[in-house]
């Protein structure tokens, strides 16, 4: 087997399911940059402070700011919310999604995240905008439209820092992107009947279309083509190995990037009264930790449900779940409600300071995910696979020495010697987490 197989073969080592043998993922054990959560802390916090000192000290940024714009959405912070999505989507095998999809354990999830995203999600936040914001309808009605967004990109960048896993979690924010598009609009009507107090909006579908293709669209694109443009002209092993490490970085950048510009943007409101900041950062704060700790408790008790040895909620795919249904696509809220109701309105300000809730929240979440999981010894996927792997391996050995000790030294027991390590090396390729 020559080297460049061979590495593309350890670069797909391990399984999007325990139960689909042959169901490839890529490693999605974090690059350098993302391993020091220590640094990226104080770094989100230290561009949060610098932007508002931006913008305070130059309170004609705004103005900068506006002059051009995407979807609705100042082009300096529609900018930063693309460029930190590349890098992701880049590390995508989207060469194995039709092998994803021929298992019915991937349907099981979709359904799960459908029910997080789509049912359970936008009804927590209506119940918290109400029970945080009783006499505040339009900051009320914001944070209603924020919970509408669900994560098309924001939760593989947290998803990926937490070791999870990057192929099942680019499945969900493909299926988000595409729900996103046709039910939010009903679901705005919806939802801001019940707030009631205001009057009936319109919310077009190409508005909502325009959005979701301007912030997952554009970067699924340039990872799809930067991907297969590299394999094409490098190989696979020079793709895996050297490429996508070295443009890692470039997301934590375009993450930080985003917050200094939110930041310096929002300044003044920040400096002239932070009282109805922190009332509508509250309830976006408390629906990120409950949506979390909710879904990753539930994951867990299914993975507990059925033990070690068929672990269908591993650990990998349980943080994805967490974490897409925690997080909200703010580049999309931005837009709609800048759309709606003006960039200077109070129903859009919860959309614009979304980000300054959410990244904190979900950053300090990235940290605990892990302890979590060595604390309560939840299984990966790829633990499930080698023990599969082993399980298997012992049964083949157990009947080959039972064989052979009948067989002494002849041709048949040589044979059979052959047999079993072809046998072996089979089960390799074939089984989940195998590798030659």
């Amino acid at each position: 087997m020559d080297s460049k197989s061979q590495g593309g073969r350890h670069a797909s080592r391990r399984s999007i399911s325990a139960a689909s043998p042959g169901t490839t993922r890529l490693q999605t054990t974090p690059d350098v940059t993302f391993k020091n959560l220590r640094l990226l802390t104080p770094l989100v916090l230290l561009f949060m402070t610098i932007g508002i000192i931006i913008g305070g000290a130059l309170p004609h940024v705004r103005e900068v700011f506006e002059r051009i714009k995407l979807g609705g959405v100042p082009a300096p912070i529609a900018v930063g919310l693309i460029v930190m999505m590349w890098p992701v989507l880049t590390r995508v095998q989207y060469e194995e999604f039709l092998t994803i999809f021929s298992s019915s354990l991937i349907w099981v999830h979709i359904a799960i995240s459908f029910a997080l995203n789509w049912i359970i999600g936008p009804l927590l936040m209506l119940g918290l905008a109400w029970a945080t914001l009783p006499n505040s309808p339009k900051f009320r009605l914001g944070v209603i439209m924020v919970g509408l967004s669900r994560c098309i990109a924001m939760g593989m960048i947290w998803s990926n820092l937490a070791r999870g896993d990057c192929d099942y979690c680019a499945i969900v924010v493909v299926f988000n992107a595409i729900l996103q598009t046709i039910l939010y609009p009903p679901y705005a009507l919806l939802f801001v009947d019940l707030v009631g107090e205001h009057d009936p909006i319109r919310v077009s579908y190409v508005a909502t279309a325009v959005s979701v293709l301007i912030y997952m669209g554009i970067p699924l694109v340039a990872g799809v083509v930067t991907r297969y443009s590299v394999w094409a002209l490098k190989g696979k092993e020079f793709l895996n190995g050297t490429f996508l490490p070295s443009i890692a970085p470039i997301s934590l950048l375009g993450l930080l990037y985003a917050i200094l510009v939110l930041s310096a943007y929002q300044a003044h409101r920040f400096i002239r009264d932070i009282t109805p900041l922190i009332r509508v950062l509250l309830p976006l704060a408390l629906y990120s930790v409950i949506m979390f700790s909710s879904t990753l408790a539930m994951m867990f008790s299914f993975s507990k449900r059925e033990g070690n040895g068929n672990r269908r909620f591993a650990y990998d795919v349980a943080v994805v779940q967490a974490f897409t249904a925690s997080s909200n696509n703010f580049g999309s809220a931005i837009g709609i409600a800048i759309a709606m109701y003006g960039i200077n309105s109070e129903e859009a300000l919860p959309a614009m300071i979304a980000p300054l809730a959410d990244i904190p929240v979900l950053l300090a979440l990235t940290w605990l995910a892990p302890y979590i999981k060595k604390k309560f010894q939840w299984g990966t996927l790829e633990s499930v696979s080698d023990h599969k792997k082993r399980r298997f391996e012992l049964r083949v050995r157990l009947d080959f020495h039972q064989y052979t000790d009948e067989q002494h030294d002849t041709p048949v027991k040589k044979a059979s010697e052959s047999l079993f390590s072809t046998t072996k090396s089979l089960a390799r390729l074939s089984l989940p987490g195998c590798t030659v």
